[in-house]
């Protein structure tokens, strides 16, 4: 898989999603086998004057490379500034936000709100490519109304203003993330287009990125909430595609997991912050188990790394002596 100069290992990219593909997640997926990884959508507002908050956004670790940024806004000036902080600040592919309906987006003129304003986009697609001369992406919806009409009249605009590929949410801004992805304007939009087209949407299962990718040709298949609490969706969608069986992941290697979680969370946001985050999140990657609830409870009112480590432990070795098979 090939996006302009950039040549990825396999077809699996991570999914951008707010609040959850921080670093130490980005991490979880990079080891699972996922190729491309992608930031948490960031402000192009924020990185231009200089949001030092803003800025935490487009840390990195190498273990993680290659790593795509991607930036939201809707002034061709601001948009070409913060491309060009990306590309600085270390990111090895930019991508540009055209499917977030979330309102304060919209309300800016950002997100899914480009759709329908094609000269804005064009002037925002043009200034950042020439600014940037890492390869350049964009995430779009089907647009305002399922036709996904306005999404092929984009994705033409991005090719002919030098974008490198297109990824698609086949769903309308109005959908948010309900009723069902129209795979079928993937497979439309690979048709009609000479750069790379990336699928997403109701990814639920490694089986579904196989069939994505049969059904649609698409080049790539980006996974999001598959991925929460479960990373290994990458380790087994790869198993598929090269025609083995994917293996599920026993109690010892989900503990392994957690405990990695754990301490990239703590190395990257510090000891304090890094626990109270993982009260809930650590919650996802056991989901499903016996007494999930009471470990969840059992965690709530952890202070340190080390009680965290503590209680995650007692509860993988209560497990084991119920014979848990995941």
């Amino acid at each position: 898989m090939k996006i302009g100069s950039l040549v990825l290992d396999n077809q699996l990219i991570l999914a951008p999603m707010a609040g959850i593909t921080q670093l130490p997640f980005r991490r979880l997926a990079k080891e699972a086998g996922c190729a491309l990884v992608v930031t948490e959508m960031v402000s192009s507002n924020g990185l231009v004057h200089g949001g030092q908050k803003t800025f935490e956004f487009l840390k990195s670790h190498p273990a993680e490379r290659p790593i795509s940024a991607q930036i939201f806004g809707a002034d061709p000036g601001v948009m070409k500034e913060a491309g060009q902080i990306a590309q600085v600040h270390g990111a090895d592919l930019v991508d540009i936000n055209l499917g977030c309906s979330v309102r304060k987006v919209v309300r800016q003129g950002a997100g899914v709100a480009l759709m329908r304003e094609p000269r804005r986009l064009e002037s925002i697609l043009k200034a950042v490519r020439k600014a940037v001369s890492l390869p350049l992406t964009v995430k779009i919806r089907s647009g305002w109304d399922p036709s996904g009409d306005q999404a092929m009249t984009v994705s033409r605009i991005a090719e002919d203003s030098g974008v490198d590929a297109v990824a698609i949410h086949p769903r309308t801004a109005v959908q948010g993330f309900g009723g069902r992805a129209d795979w079928s304007l993937i497979g439309r939009m690979k048709d009609g287009l000479s750069i790379p087209v990336i699928g997403s949407g109701d990814i639920r299962k490694p089986e579904d990125v196989l069939t994505m990718l049969r059904q649609t040709a698409c080049d790539a298949v980006m996974i999001g909430r598959a991925a929460v609490g479960n990373p290994w969706i990458f380790t087994q969608a790869l198993d598929l595609i090269n025609g083995r069986h994917p293996e599920v992941p026993d109690l010892s290697a989900r503990l392994r997991v957690i405990l990695r979680y754990l301490k990239y969370a703590v190395d990257h946001f510090g000891e304090a912050r890094a626990v109270r985050m993982m009260r809930s999140r650590l919650a996802w990657f056991v989901k499903g188990l016996p007494r999930c609830s009471v470990f969840r409870a059992a965690i709530v009112g952890l202070r340190s790394e080390q009680e965290m480590i503590d209680a995650v432990c007692t509860y993988f070795q209560e497990l084991q002596t119920l014979d848990v098979e995941t």
